[in-house]
């Protein structure tokens, strides 16, 4: 069972998140409001997969802790967010939210391909496990990894987030094994570690900037010789 983001994808930063927002719908933004909006946006963890927010309003806490369950509160919690961090106004948070789920908005981390093609060597089912309000299968199929995938168990879908064990069991059934032979991978040690709670074993990887992770799957193959 891989994670999402931060494991096997990263999202773009905040800056080329809202950059290829701007090029492309506007509003303009002059260098100096343009910085000043970028701290705004990593304050309140604006993008998603991005930047963990500083600080979440009070009005946007429920909002936020439940934002994995549906659709329409992950984005209200984002666009929220959004808000708080008080973007000129014409930019439109909802279009910019639309942004992010963009395939070229995520970029697989440089072992994500070889990983997976050799676990599908070795005939090793895979499932991605994540905790997100939206349908990242057009990502895998964008980048050509959809093949390699054989259950995605998704919380918006399930309605139970990580680090809840009915979705790491599910994922379990999914690929038709027992908990104890069934490894999680993820950056999450609370959420992805909760696996462990069901009798999974959990290896974590880093979530870092592709350029700075190679190799952070790599050794999980050891696993599975």
């Amino acid at each position: 069972m891989f994670d999402f983001s931060g494991t096997l994808f990263r999202v773009a930063s905040t800056a080329q998140w809202l950059d290829a927002f701007t090029a492309a719908a506007g509003p303009a933004l002059a260098p100096r409001e343009r910085a000043e909006l970028l701290g705004r946006l990593e304050e309140f963890g604006a993008l998603p997969g991005g930047v963990p927010p500083r600080h979440v309003p009070a009005e946007v806490e429920e909002a936020w802790r439940t934002r994995d369950l549906t659709p329409e509160r992950h984005r209200a919690a984002y666009t929220a967010l959004t808000g708080a961090a008080e973007p000129p106004a014409g930019l439109d948070v909802d279009a910019l939210y639309d942004t992010h789920m963009a395939p070229e908005s995520w970029r697989p981390y440089p072992d994500t391909a070889p990983v997976l093609r050799e676990l599908r060597r070795r005939g090793v089912p895979v499932a991605v496990v994540s905790n997100i309000g939206w349908d990242l299968r057009p990502v895998f199929r964008a980048h050509g990894l959809d093949g390699l995938v054989d259950a995605y168990v998704l919380s918006f879908e399930l309605g139970v987030q990580k680090p809840d064990p009915a979705i790491f069991e599910a994922a379990c059934e999914h690929l038709g094994l027992a908990p104890a032979e069934v490894l999680m991978v993820g950056d999450d040690r609370t959420c992805d570690g909760g696996a462990t709670a069901l009798g999974c074993g959990f290896h974590p990887v880093e979530h870092l900037p592709v350029e700075q992770r190679p190799a952070g799957l790599t050794p999980l193959l050891d696993r599975f010789a």
